[in-house]
C-alpha cells in the first residue's frame, strides 16, 4: 500500500480539498485495510473485500480513494446513519473491523497543536500525527452482507409492473399481486412535471 501522505495527495486531488475528514478517512481506510488483512486493496486483493461507510462526508471520498472501493463496483455500500464510520470485510474468511472516529480527538488536538489556534486547522494537523487509539475506536464485528448485495453481476432483473422500470437485485417490492419498484410501493423522491 500506499504511503499516507501519497494517499492524502490523491484523495485530496479527488475530493478538491485538504481537510481533517479526509486524514481521518485515509487513516481509517489504513487501519481498516490493515486490521483486515487487505495489503494491496487496488490491485491482488482488490475483489477480496467490502467496505461500508456511514456517512456521506469527506471521509468517504478518503476512503474510497484509499480501498479502490465504489458503488458502481458494488464493494461499497452507504448507510445513511450519519456517523463518520466504516466497517471492512474479508469476503475470504470474513475478519470485519467497524472504525469511528472518536468525537473526543477534536479536543485532543489541542494536546498535539496547541499552538494552532483555529480549530478547523489544527484538527487538520493534529489527525496527521494523532495515536491511533486517541483518533479512533475499533470493534471487532460480524456482518452479514446478503447476497444481493455483493459485487459481481446483477442476480436478476424484473419490470416494475406499474411504472415499467427494470428493477435489480432483489430491491422489487410485491405489493397487491404486483411486483413494483420501491417507487411505486413507497413514493417517489422527485415529482413528474
Amino acid at each position: 500500500m500506499e504511503s499516507f501522505d501519497e494517499l492524502l495527495e490523491k484523495s485530496t486531488a479527488i475530493h478538491g480539498h485538504v481537510c481533517a475528514g479526509q486524514v481521518i478517512g485515509v487513516r481509517m481506510a489504513m487501519l481498516g485495510l490493515n486490521e483486515i488483512g487487505i495489503s494491496e486493496p487496488r490491485g491482488l486483493d482488490r475483489k477480496k473485500f467490502y467496505v461500508l461507510v456511514e456517512i456521506d462526508r469527506c471521509a468517504t471520498d478518503a476512503i474510497q480513494t484509499v480501498t479502490g472501493c465504489s458503488l458502481g463496483k458494488r464493494s461499497l455500500k452507504w448507510l445513511d446513519f450519519g456517523v463518520m464510520a466504516a466497517t471492512f470485510v474479508n469476503l475470504e474468511d470474513d475478519r470485519a473491523v467497524r472504525i469511528t472516529a472518536r468525537e473526543e480527538s477534536r479536543e485532543i488536538s489541542k494536546k498535539y497543536c496547541p499552538e494552532i489556534e483555529d480549530k478547523y486547522k489544527r484538527q487538520l494537523e493534529a489527525y496527521r500525527i494523532m495515536a491511533e487509539d486517541e483518533l479512533f475506536t475499533i470493534q471487532k464485528v460480524r456482518v452479514n452482507i446478503p447476497a444481493e448485495d455483493m459485487p459481481g453481476r446483477p442476480m436478476k432483473r424484473v419490470q416494475c409492473e406499474k411504472c415499467g422500470d427494470w428493477v435489480q437485485d432483489c430491491r422489487e417490492i410485491e405489493k397487491d399481486g404486483l411486483t413494483i419498484c420501491r417507487s411505486c410501493a413507497q413514493g417517489r423522491y422527485f415529482e413528474l412535471i
